[in-house]
């Protein structure tokens, strides 16, 4: 099966999320300016990394590397065109993470931001053991109703996308990544415009 993902143009999914009944576009870019504020981490690898929306948090004083991974081509080359001043600092992977015979480098600290629910539990699971973090940090969108992806203009650009989403809940993917060795570190939530929310779950690997 095509990933739906890579017809989607990233002018119309970044006007969807940027729309004020919407507002993920905008929580979003805060809500990873503090995920990559959070650790210590030199290298940081962002699944679904789209256009960049972001990277401006980059700092590259504390950060030697960071990995841009998504299946769009496209949305990787406007993320190099738009934050062409992180020069070396930012390498871009174009994977599909359903690929049974995916590789990736490792990376301290690893982001993905409304990822899990377009790949399921087991397939992230693995993608996280092939990057081996010491820190998985994962936001989730909690639904108010029936559809996972608001009412817009823009709506039916999205269509493809239902035949790939698993909805998430805190619980469910907290179990997903305890079974793989990592603890659940801390949650937030940011409220949404229409009713939705945005949960941030930080886990970190132990141990024993």
């Amino acid at each position: 099966m095509n990933n739906p993902w890579k017809t989607i143009a990233l002018s119309g999914y970044e006007s969807h999320m940027s729309l004020e009944n919407v507002y993920q576009l905008q929580v979003l870019n805060r809500m990873m300016g503090e995920q990559l504020g959070a650790y210590e981490a030199d290298t940081v690898m962002i699944l679904g990394v789209a256009g960049g929306n972001g990277l401006e948090h980059i700092n590259r004083e504390k950060i030697s590397r960071v990995y841009g991974v998504d299946v769009n081509p496209a949305y990787l080359a406007q993320c190099r065109k738009r934050y062409a001043a992180l020069g070396d600092t930012l390498e871009t992977i174009c994977a599909d993470l359903l690929d049974e015979h995916l590789q990736l480098p490792p990376a301290g600290l690893l982001i993905a931001d409304l990822l899990v629910e377009y790949i399921g539990c087991e397939f992230f699971r693995k993608v996280v053991g092939k990057v081996a973090p010491q820190v998985v940090s994962c936001i989730i969108q909690i639904n108010t109703d029936d559809s996972f992806v608001s009412d817009s203009p823009y709506l039916h650009a999205f269509d493809g996308l239902k035949e790939i989403h698993h909805q998430m809940s805190e619980d469910g993917l907290t179990a997903c990544m305890t079974g793989i060795g990592y603890r659940l570190r801390g949650t937030a939530e940011h409220g949404l415009p229409n009713g939705k929310k945005l949960v941030r779950l930080d886990y970190v690997r132990y141990s024993g």
